[in-house]
């Protein structure tokens, strides 16, 4: 079918992004979708099932199955704003009044527009250089409805996540964190949880291994349950006739649901050492071939903290420094036309390679053809 299409697979040495397609589904996967794919269920009765083992799995309150992070964060604010008015659960994202989301200053990202969808306004708290604990206590007041919090390695001038939810908790507000693509460490499915959050939202189609097109949300019951109650699946009679909810677009199939808790069990019982062993050996292979290529300025690196690299921080990357940004781009561009293609990222004039989606072998197509095209530009930066 790719070929009929005019397709060809790209060699992603990007990592789990949803512009490449997140991740490939094992065995496992694929066969929980085609026996899903063979019957009918009740769809809610489908949802509560798996969430309530995804819960048991993650010594978790409750968990529900999303199409996506992204429509986790709809239907956790949404929730959210259905806690403090019970009324507006019918007419979301239309409220009638002003619901706040507060977000410190240096956690704003791509993704943080979607709190709007679901309603609420997203408020900024503290500058560029942090947020400090009295400028977000200050910043609570009746129209806030909860404290998002954006996951990435600790941002010096940002309060941790234990700060954050002792403030929000003391004044009867809930923290939602975005952990979309923070996997791996498998710890983190229960990290965030355990410091006070009330609801987590991960992607399950990047390292967890499910269709890209899904997320799960962990955490307190009463968010959880929300979330469910206003997701593709349920109706309601409002002023004589029936009425769907705000998650009404975002859809999970009976072969998401499967494939998710079938990935979910996998990505438990994987060897997440051998796992960051693999990544580490690969990164060093790339970087001793392209040195040994004549490629100088190439170190293996660790992104560290912020939203700059493609998350997760935990991978090593290899790092090649160029002469210009312009250059880099000119690079990537030759790589991505080339067979097979091959998608590397850059940051102003480095080009990056993230080992993670890799196969076996790639990283040895990977060195040797960014080796070539460097080769070709007489304005490399060696040394």
């Amino acid at each position: 079918m790719l070929a009929e299409l005019g397709l060809r697979p790209v060699i992603n040495g990007v990592g789990t992004m949803t512009l490449l397609g997140g991740t490939t589904l094992s065995a496992e996967v694929l066969e929980a979708m085609r026996e899903a794919s063979q019957v009918y269920l009740d769809m809610n009765m489908l949802h509560l099932k798996a969430g309530e083992y995804i819960a048991k799995l993650l010594g978790v309150e409750d968990a529900y199955i999303t199409s996506g992070a992204g429509a986790g964060i709809v239907l956790a604010i949404s929730a959210c704003i259905a806690l403090q008015s019970p009324e507006v659960i019918v007419t979301l994202p239309r409220t009638g009044r002003r619901f706040k989301v507060l977000v410190q200053k240096r956690h704003r990202n791509i993704y943080d527009y979607i709190v709007g969808i679901a309603g609420a306004e997203l408020v900024e708290v503290g500058g560029p250089s942090g947020t400090t604990e009295s400028e977000l206590e200050e910043a609570i007041d009746g129209e806030t409805c909860a404290v998002m919090y954006f996951a990435s390695d600790h941002q010096p001038g940002t309060l941790s996540l234990e700060t954050v939810v002792k403030i929000a908790h003391s004044r009867g507000l809930p923290v939602i964190v975005d952990a979309a693509a923070e996997l791996p460490p498998r710890e983190n499915l229960r990290r965030f949880y355990e410091l006070g959050a009330d609801a987590v939202l991960f992607s399950a189609g990047k390292d967890m291994g499910a269709p890209n097109d899904t997320g799960i949300v962990i955490g307190r019951r009463r968010i959880v349950e929300l979330c469910r109650r206003l997701g593709p699946h349920n109706y309601e009679k409002t002023n004589g006739r029936m009425r769907v909810f705000i998650g009404r677009p975002m859809k999970s199939s009976k072969e998401d649901i499967l494939a998710v808790v079938a990935a979910l069990k996998r990505y438990l019982e994987m060897d997440e050492e051998a796992r960051l062993r693999g990544w580490e050996a690969k990164t060093d292979y790339m970087v001793s071939e392209l040195r040994r290529r004549g490629v100088d300025a190439v170190a293996k690196i660790y992104p560290g903290g912020g939203f700059e690299h493609p998350r997760p921080s935990c991978i090593p990357r290899v790092e090649v420094r160029l002469s210009s940004p312009e250059m880099a781009e000119e690079v990537l561009k030759t790589l991505r036309e080339d067979d097979p293609p091959i998608q590397l990222y850059s940051i102003r004039e480095r080009i990056y390679i993230n080992p993670q989606c890799l196969r076996d072998g790639e990283e040895k197509i990977v060195a040797e053809k960014l080796a070539e095209k460097l080769r070709l530009k007489l304005n490399y930066l060696s040394g």
